[in-house]
This record gives C-alpha cells, sequence and structure tokens, in this order.
C-alpha cells in the first residue's frame, strides 16, 4: 500500500506552490526555463528577487526534498536532491556568467 501521507511535510510543499508561481509571477513575460537575456529587460529586482539571485532554483530544490519526504520515501529525497545539486551547480554557474554583464 502507500505510506500515509505527513501533513506537515504536504503543507510546507503547498506553501512552496506559492512561493513558486510568487517566482513567476514577478518575472512575467520573461519567466522561461531557457537561458535568455534580452537585451533591453531590466534585471528582476522585485518580488523574491530582492531576497536572492535565484529564488526559483531554492524553491525547486525544496520541492524536490520535500515532496518524497511527506511520504517517507527518503533514499528519494537525497538521490534527486543530490541528481538536482549537480544540475543546478552547473546551470547557476551558466546562469551568472550569461547575465555578468548586466550586474
Amino acid at each position: 500500500g502507500f505510506a500515509t501521507p505527513l501533513w506537515g511535510w504536504i503543507a510546507a510543499f503547498v506553501v512552496l506552490q506559492g512561493l513558486h508561481h510568487w517566482v513567476i509571477a514577478t518575472l512575467g513575460k520573461y519567466w522561461t526555463t531557457r537561458i535568455i537575456v534580452v537585451p533591453d529587460a531590466p534585471l528582476v529586482a522585485s518580488g523574491p528577487y530582492r531576497f536572492m539571485r535565484h529564488p526559483n532554483y531554492a524553491v525547486v530544490i525544496a520541492e524536490i526534498a520535500v515532496l518524497p519526504l511527506a511520504f517517507r520515501e527518503y533514499a528519494i529525497a537525497i538521490v534527486f536532491s543530490l541528481l538536482n545539486a549537480a544540475l543546478l551547480w552547473w546551470r547557476v554557474r551558466l546562469e551568472n556568467r550569461t547575465l555578468a554583464a548586466r550586474r
């Protein structure tokens, strides 16, 4: 059968969904999964970007850990968090390099 959910983790995941929507709403028409620099567009410095450079990635890191934890899938939380960390380490470096001239 299925594990009984740990409702605290489910609640955390719901909060993360709100944060994720906040990030997307803040970026508006500039939200994309690709790394694209729009030459004359200002860097976003409002919403969650007031507090950190990559809030979307912070939310994704938490989502990948929290959802499996909600169902006591500790190995999945660890393995996918490590794989995601490797991917984001590469992606954040690339994105920072791409945006460096605009900062």
